[in-house]
């Protein structure tokens, strides 16, 4: 039932009541006497004046039967008055077995007699195919006919249906010119929709303080859809003095009529604490309304609302799928978006990467950003879907050309990697450079890093220690090593130990083994940070059990000379052995040493000449004058007096 429809349902039609006797005036018993006597004798006006006694139960018991009994008399006489009326009693269901047939039919009779309620009801019947088949060009004739002699219902349906283009040419401007002239007879669903009117610039100039004007009056008569859109003029500040409290004034109104909007915009406005005291609780309280009938935006705020734990005693994973799923079957995107989340992390629903894949496309077809960046991800690693980097490179492309930081960080990866694409190292920075400049920390040292190596970009420490530093400020530990590295070399930077020691620091207590070990050489040697044996051995383990080969072999250097921790030999050559075995020339050296001198293990020549070997296939100075020793005296080698000199000779060119 339509607004306009809403002012027929009661009561019927009333005409002035004629008096009998001597002009005093009368009692309703009276006048259902003198009516009686005159509808009996078949007078018309009487039968329907009797009529609405009955129906209105004055001066006679109420009697919807009685009623339609005297303005059925009464309109078979032609009386368009009472015809109306019962059509009416038909229409509704009121004294006689509802029945939309004989509703058309007497409406029919007192519309084609000019009565404009009753063109203004045939028009709704036929519109609705009530009774009638279904016309809309034929609910404009009668809507028309209505409106002309100023019903303001017909001239407000009349509106719509120009609006929408139903039954007649669509016409902002003919819409227009009906709600206005219902609006300013009061009728508030046309002073609303006029409110809208003004809102778009459709039909009459835009204005929203015209807007704020008629949405006024409606929502002063409780029009629920004037109320939502008031509310939102005052939360916006448009065609009004911005006033959150306003605002939530006219949402609260609508949302306690059942407006779904309302609801959803007064659970938001609790939620941000906006016009009202924040309470998350609240907000829960009318998304959840909002959401029960069905609108996909509450929907979506109610499951984040489970999603994250506010407003509800616990974070509850299921009740989140449940109202993101709902939401997303009716095509909002960023809910499903967010329930491709909820299967990708297995949180509320089982784990499932190709129901992640379906919520992650349909979003990403409709354009959300940050779905196309995760079903990029997806095609990258082969989750849920056969692996395919062109594909991710599709969708990050997407997500990139809408500004999204996190992607095009990630499609300069591919292009610096020429996955799914070209390799381009001038791509590459293109993209890392839109992303930096977003704060992207990760985009930043890859920039950093391309700006260092002249990769894509001319080359320039300065730049890359700009990036660095940006990067290094946002706690990202590689590019703190890396800033460390520029600092410890002066490069694009004065040089400077304490800044060096600084950013090794800081990566270091992050985990960052190449930072530990760094580290732990400034506090072996004294730079930038006071001296310590002990802070060196504590860096160097911490490295070195990270597998640093460099870290391993100065721990064992460490444990050789019991330098800040108590010597041992057996520690030293655990240390050298693992950095040895990692190719690392020092350690292999020194390993050989321990081999060769028997210490910290057993004695072996053959194991030292394997060690010195290696290390001196590597160049190092040192293991090729041993391995020399070795030739020269023939230790666990045939002696070659020629061979112990040509690797002298190389020892001393090193």
């Amino acid at each position: 039932m339509t607004a306009e429809q809403e002012q027929r349902d009661a009561p019927s039609k009333v005409a002035a009541w004629p008096s009998f006797g001597r002009g005093e005036e009368q009692s309703d018993v009276e006048l259902v006497k003198g009516y009686t006597k005159a509808a009996e004798q078949g007078d018309a006006d009487a039968q329907f004046y009797l009529g609405q006694m009955y129906e209105q139960g004055r001066g006679v018991e109420q009697s919807g039967g009685e009623a339609v009994n005297w303005y059925t008399k009464a309109a078979e006489q032609g009386d368009a008055d009472a015809q109306y009326n019962l059509g009416l009693m038909y229409d509704k269901g009121r004294g006689v077995e509802q029945c939309d047939v004989e509703a058309v039919k007497w409406y029919t009779k007192a519309a084609e007699q000019g009565d404009a309620e009753a063109q203004f009801c045939l028009g709704w019947m036929t519109e609705q195919g009530r009774g009638v088949e279904q016309s809309d060009g034929e609910a404009v004739k009668w809507y028309t006919k209505a409106a002309e002699q100023g019903d303001a219902g017909a001239q407000s349906r009349l509106g719509l249906m120009h609006v929408q283009g139903q039954g007649v040419d669509q016409s902002d401007v003919e819409a227009a010119m009906w709600y206005t002239k219902a609006a300013e007879q009061g009728v508030a669903a046309a002073q609303s929709r006029l409110g809208l009117m003004h809102v778009q610039g459709r039909g009459v100039e835009q204005s929203d303080v015209e807007a704020v004007k008629w949405y006024t009056r409606a929502a002063e008569q409780g029009d629920a859809a004037a109320q939502s859109n008031l509310g939102r003029m005052y939360e916006q500040g448009h065609g009004v003095e911005q006033s959150n409290v306003e605002a939530v004034k006219w949402y609260t109104k609508a949302a306690e009529q059942g407006g779904a909007f309302a609801q959803v915009c007064l659970g938001l406005m609790y939620e941000r604490g906006r016009g009202v005291e924040q309470s998350d609780v609240e907000a829960v309280k009318w998304y959840t309304k909002a959401a029960e009938q069905g609108d996909a935006t509450a929907q979506f705020c109610l499951g984040l609302m489970y999603d994250q734990g506010h407003g509800v005693e616990e974070s509850v994973g299921e009740a989140a799928v449940k109202w993101y799923t709902k939401a997303a079957e009716q095509g909002l995107a960023v809910a499903q978006s967010n329930l491709g989340e909820m299967y990708d992390q297995g949180r509320g629903v089982e784990q499932s990467d190709v129901e992640a894949v379906k919520w992650y496309t349909r979003a990403a077809e409709q354009g959300d950003v940050v779905a196309q960046f995760y079903l990029g991800r997806m095609y990258e690693q082969g989750r849920g879907v056969e692996q395919s980097d062109g594909e991710a490179v599709n969708w990050y492309t997407k997500a990139a050309e809408q500004g999204d930081a996190v992607a095009q960080s990630e499609l300069g990866l591919m292009y610096a990697q020429g996955y799914g694409v070209e390799q381009s190292n001038v791509k590459a920075a293109k993209w890392y450079t839109k992303a930096a400049e977003q704060g992207e920390v990760v985009a930043q040292f890859y920039l950093g890093r391309m700006y260092k190596q002249g990769r894509g970009v001319e080359q320039s420490d300065g730049e890359a220690v700009n990036w660095y530093t940006k990067a290094a400020e946002q706690g990202f530990a590689v590019a703190q090593y890396n800033l460390g590295l520029m600092y410890d070399k002066g490069r694009g930077v004065e040089r400077s130990d304490v800044d060096a020691a600084m950013w090794y620091t800081k990566a270091a207590e992050q985990g960052f083994a190449v930072a530990q070990s760094n580290l732990g050489v400034m506090y072996d040697q004294g730079r930038g940070v006071e001296q310590s044996d002990v802070e060196a051995v504590k860096w160097y383990t911490k490295a070195a059990e990270q597998g640093v080969a460099a870290a391993q072999y100065n721990l064992g250097l460490m444990y050789n000379q019991g330098h800040g921790v108590e010597q041992s030999d057996f520690e030293a050559v655990k240390w050298y052995t693992k950095a040895a075995e990692q190719e690392h020339a020092n350690a292999q050296n020194s390993l050989g040493s321990s081999y060769d001198l028997g210490q910290g293990i057993e004695k072996s020549d053959h194991l030292a000449f394997v060690w010195y070997s290696r290390s001196a296939d590597r160049g190092h100075g040192g293991a090729l004058f041993n391995l020399a020793l070795m030739y020269e005296v023939g230790l666990d080698v045939v002696q070659d007096r020629a061979e112990a000199l040509d690797l002298y000779r190389r020892a001393a060119d090193g």
